[in-house]
């Protein structure tokens, strides 16, 4: 049985990616999902892009405005981009996307089941039901504008959708997962992100059972008049219905709408870990195996929360803005975007992911041994408050070549280099 897992306020953002940052989230998208599926199989991949915390986790390790419905899209379209040139040695599909992409969904289905022998008919009538139960039997104010699916060769599948309440300056995620799901009306979502404006009415919940049979009663013996009759009479003076006691309601984390990274939207144990992991287990394993001089401390300390996205459990992703540390943002929160450290993550995966893939898996064993360190590290190391930490990065932006949508970092006299 596929459960709901939470949900997260996300604040609509305006704007595009610029070609900078996205030419690179889909080559780190690609090869993040790669290691996941090299250790752990492409139906882990499923299940954590069906995860709602782990996905916008995943956005902001890529160097997105970190708590945005932004992400969404891009996460969505970094994939489709990065995995697209792989797909039939990965053995996964990413289809939809946002408006027209999204409604060319069911023929791209039918195009990749026909190549890889799968039941095509039955996954495009998958990609509108769900469509259509988030969008008429999930009545929760929010208007769907994306839908991707995500599809392997043997017919497993996840699908991320998003919906936008213009009136709220709010968005919603719906995921979804295939496996262990009984039936389209039986609570099948993975989860639902989005702010809590009220309560929800989830029609598609398996305590709606009733409710549902409820209203093909009405509709096949009352007639429409008869409904608008009685729904009237519901009504109180002011106007509003008074909801039912047992209506359905979604739990759900808040994102923050401030643009900033606050320390109050990080775990520090966990940053502190991860930075005193990447100090102490960077010398020893990556100084000669992976890292070009110069750069390569500042690089460990960004693969040590590369290394948590590929090995992490579901309940280390409660704080997305923490992966932003990563490699910054594109808006400057936290940071600008290093795109040396970033370059050079990239190509520190694809060296590990290739290798592994070739019967060598001392690069990804390392990976994994750095995200061991920071568990062990978690309970007693220390470290500078954030505050301190993101000074630090725009110190030294301009030398790991600062990007943002603003333009390139400046040098300590304003000399841009």
């Amino acid at each position: 049985m596929a459960n709901r897992t939470g949900s997260a306020d996300l604040p609509l953002h305006g704007g595009r990616v610029p070609r900078w940052l996205s030419d690179r989230m889909a080559k780190l998208a690609a090869v993040l999902s790669e290691a996941i599926i090299v250790h752990y199989g492409r139906d882990e991949l499923l299940r954590r892009l069906a995860n709602p915390f782990w996905f916008q986790s995943f956005g902001s390790v890529m160097g997105m405005d970190w708590h945005s419905s932004g992400i969404t899209t891009s996460v969505v379209g970094a994939l489709k981009r990065g995995l697209q040139p792989r797909a039939s040695e990965l053995g996964v599909h990413v289809c939809g996307g946002r408006g027209a992409q999204s409604r060319r969904t069911p023929g791209e289905l039918l195009a990749i089941a026909a190549k890889v022998g799968i039941d095509g008919d039955e996954l495009a009538k998958t990609s509108r039901l769900v469509a259509k139960i988030d969008s008429a039997a999930v009545q929760d104010g929010f208007d769907l504008y994306l839908h991707g699916f995500v599809v392997t060769d043997d017919g497993k599948w996840m699908v991320v959708q998003q919906g936008m309440n213009g009136a709220q300056k709010t968005a919603r995620r719906y995921h979804w997962l295939a496996e262990g799901m009984k039936n389209f009306l039986d609570s099948p979502h993975a989860a639902i992100d989005g702010q809590n404006q009220g309560r929800i009415l989830n029609l598609s919940d398996s305590r709606a059972n009733a409710s549902r049979e409820r209203q093909l009663d009405l509709l096949s013996q009352a007639g429409p008049d008869r409904i608008v009759s009685d729904l009237v009479g519901l009504k109180g003076t002011s106007g509003q219905s008074s909801p039912p006691s047992d209506q359905l309601l979604l739990p759900h984390v808040v994102m923050p709408s401030h643009h900033d990274v606050r320390q109050s939207d990080v775990n520090m144990k966990r940053l502190h870990a991860a930075l005193a992991a990447a100090a102490d287990r960077g010398p020893k394993d990556f100084q000669e195996l992976l890292l070009t001089p110069g750069i390569g401390a500042r690089t460990v300390e960004a693969l040590s929360l590369v290394a948590e996205m590929i090995h992490g459990a579901p309940c280390r992703f409660a704080d997305p803005a923490r992966f932003s540390l990563a490699h910054g943002g594109k808006d400057r929160h936290p940071f600008p975007v290093p795109l040396k450290v970033y370059d050079e993550t990239i190509r520190v995966m694809k060296s590990a992911v290739r290798r592994a893939r070739l019967g060598r898996s001392e690069e990804l064993n390392a990976l994994k041994r750095l995200d061991d360190q920071a568990r062990r590290l978690e309970h007693y190391a220390t470290g500078p408050d954030l505050n301190d930490i993101v000074a630090g990065e725009f110190d030294r932006s301009f030398t790991l070549g600062g990007r943002s949508v603003f333009g390139w970092e400046s040098g300590p006299e304003g000399n841009d280099g």
